[in-house]
């Protein structure tokens, strides 16, 4: 048969578009030619599938070969339709049987030796094989991301003779699954027990994980900030498994070399302050996702605010709104989930020692507005609570036991409970209920509704930040088990907006 046709996929964002790889033998001048919007790594497969198939002793058809790519419009990029395109010539000119093909997808790049080698997107790849009912066969090195899929039919294989004899029914390729247990739990994170003190930044840590709410840390160098950061994630509920494949597949676009770490623990993302937007939200020509993505379902921990380029900083005030980014080209838009909890962390002033009893602040007031100034209103607007930690003494520091603090797993209880308690409620966490969710279900009676009306009007608060102080508010009533936002949950809710461009 001189018609062979082998289904493989593409990668767009964290899709998987189907791609049938078309390959037809005719009489003419030797040679292969590739046609559907190849791009530089695809044209060049044609010598990789040459040099693989003579290493592996096939025979490489002396007529005149055309792969076509359909369909035709979608862009192709990358080595990952090297397997295809040499099991199509295969079965093309009759070397490996045609209706072996059917019911199977591969994907893969090929060494001139013949070995496969791992490519990235395997995880999208493999959900939409499943949800396809078909079989995907993959390279060795894919089989880790692969085997965290439950109910998917992958193979794996070395190398292209592998697979033949698999297709001809010679040998069965195995099935992939990780080579070791992935972390389910937060025994891999910090644990909170280890932070003395800050029993005030401690609560407010437990509020943001429970409702999943923005955070800003403000206080001295030293003081404990990102300490209390890189203890988020011990303290907040394991993803579920849809968050986990979501997250997992944005990893596997950048990190296809490894299993994905953590699996069940929330990703926490620490990029450094001279990170450019694109770093940040993602992008290039062929966009790939960015650390907002990369903390899906996670912590994004934003150290220093100020010293971020304002502009870069401008770009999280959608995201934060959405969950989502597009990122456009002129040849496509590609959008990845950004549903992230974002937490930051800054000095109160350029030198940092603001309100130090010693003195040892020396700045002036304008150079403090300046400071603050580089964190516009609207973002810091967007940000749930805003949180004053103080220097610890040196004498709690140097307490044989620690002072007060419980460890992870306790405060995490509360926080499981918290949060269960909301998705049995409303079918989602606090931070994501919308105006109109918040007035059916967070009913205020008529002296809480009047509190936070002379609160918001006293301070200068805008709309966004009166909704947000009810949905903190919501998240301390779960705490406490209450059915109902009380007004003392409400304070205690107004007194984390201290910072507002307005309440100066």
């Amino acid at each position: 048969m001189s018609l062979a046709i082998v289904l493989s996929r593409d990668q767009l964002g964290i899709a998987a578009p189907l791609v049938r790889v078309e390959v037809h033998l005719s009489n003419g001048l030797p040679g292969l030619t590739i046609v559907g919007l190849p791009e530089a790594a695809v044209r060049e497969s044609k010598d990789r599938v040459r040099a693989a198939l003579l290493s592996a002793r096939f025979e490489y058809p002396s007529r005149r070969m055309t792969v076509n790519l359909s369909p035709a419009d979608l862009p192709k990029e990358g080595g990952r339709y090297d397997l295809a395109i040499a099991l199509g010539i295969l079965a093309a000119s009759g070397q490996v049987p045609v209706h072996a093909l059917a019911d199977h997808e591969f994907v893969g790049e090929l060494g001139l030796n013949g070995e496969l080698r791992p490519v990235r997107g395997i995880i999208p790849v493999t959900l939409q094989s499943r949800a396809a009912g078909r079989c995907l066969v993959v390279p060795k090195g894919n089989r880790n991301e692969c085997g965290l899929i439950p109910d998917a039919r992958t193979l794996h294989a070395n190398d292209l003779l592998e697979v033949c004899a698999h297709l001809r029914g010679q040998t069965f390729l195995p099935d992939c699954a990780p080579e070791t247990e992935t972390t389910s739990g937060a025994a891999a994170v910090p644990d909170l027990a280890e932070v003395r003190g800050q029993l005030h930044a401690r609560r407010t840590l437990e509020i943001a994980a429970a409702g999943g709410h923005s955070l800003l840390f403000v206080g001295p160098p030293g003081s404990g900030k990102t300490m209390l950061a890189s203890r988020l994630p011990g303290i907040l509920p394991p993803m579920n498994e849809e968050e986990a494949l979501e997250t997992a597949a944005i990893y596997s676009l950048t990190q296809h070399t490894r299993t994905i770490p953590g699996w069940r623990v929330r990703p926490f993302r620490a990029p450094h302050h001279t990170c450019s937007a694109v770093a940040l939200v993602g992008g290039g020509s062929h966009p790939r996702p960015g650390e907002i993505s990369l903390a899906n379902n996670g912590i994004l921990f934003l150290d220093e605010l100020p010293e971020f380029d304002r502009h870069v900083l401008e770009v999280l005030r959608e995201p934060m709104e959405s969950g989502t980014i597009a990122i456009s080209r002129a040849a496509q838009q590609v959008e990845y989930p950004a549903r992230f909890q974002l937490v930051a962390a800054m000095n109160p002033c350029p030198c940092g020692h603001l309100g130090d009893p010693a003195g040892h602040c020396h700045c002036s007031a304008e150079k403090i507005q300046r400071y603050r100034q580089r964190i516009s209103g609207p973002l810091l607007d967007r940000i749930d609570m805003h949180v004053e930690v103080p220097a610890v003494p040196i004498s709690v520091l140097t307490e044989r036991a620690p002072a007060g603090g419980e460890d992870s797993v306790t405060v995490r209880s509360r926080v499981v409970d918290a949060r269960n308690l909301q998705i049995r409620r409303q079918g989602k966490p606090n931070f994501e209920l919308s105006a109109a969710e918040i007035n059916e279900i967070c009913p205020l009676d008529n002296a809480s509704r009047r509190f936070l009306q002379d609160a918001c009007t006293r301070l200068g608060m805008s709309a966004r930040a009166y909704y947000r102080i009810i949905r903190v508010a919501r998240s301390i009533a779960d705490l406490a088990g209450n059915p109902d936002v009380r007004q003392a949950h409400l304070a205690e809710a107004v007194h984390f907006r201290k910072l507002d461009r307005r309440a100066g």
